[in-house]
């Protein structure tokens, strides 16, 4: 097993951290103001479609779920893996929906740069620590830092 060096920061940690708080306020915005995360959200919701106060906090439900995977995988790095499968299967299936939306014109060109940063790249970041962190407990030692 690789030691760390002392005091060397759990970057992944601090990333599942960071985007456990970032899915959970999406989360409840989307449950506690659904109409104003549909209007407000710099991300041009309404060219989706319709507002459906219902459906917006069903996808509410699912982003608290992904931050409740994430804040879990933060702070227990053995269960790393799978808590971070679940929280990629919905980014990184929400992703391709929107590709898939985007592709066949159902948004215009504008959405690959205005989704990137809400959609793409939370789905690129679950995915790369899912990575790292299935790479992690392959090489038998949790990604944690060394005290």
């Amino acid at each position: 097993m690789r030691s760390k060096p002392e005091g060397r920061a759990d970057w992944s940690g601090r990333l599942c951290w960071a985007l456990a708080v970032l899915t959970g306020a999406n989360a409840l915005w989307m449950l506690l103001q659904p109409a104003t995360w549909f209007t407000d959200l710099p991300a041009a919701v309404p060219d989706f479609g319709a507002y459906n106060e219902h459906f917006v906090r069903d996808i509410g439900c699912a982003f608290a779920a992904v931050a409740l995977a994430f804040g879990l995988a933060a702070r227990r790095p053995g269960s790393r893996p799978a808590l971070l499968a679940v929280a990629a299967c919905f980014l990184v299936a929400h992703a391709l929906l929107h590709v898939f939306d985007t592709t066949r014109g159902a948004v215009g060109p504008e959405h690959w740069w205005i989704d990137l940063p809400g959609v793409y790249l939370p789905a690129g970041l679950s995915l790369a620590l899912l990575l790292h962190a299935r790479e992690t407990a392959r090489a038998g030692s949790p990604d944690t830092p060394q005290r």
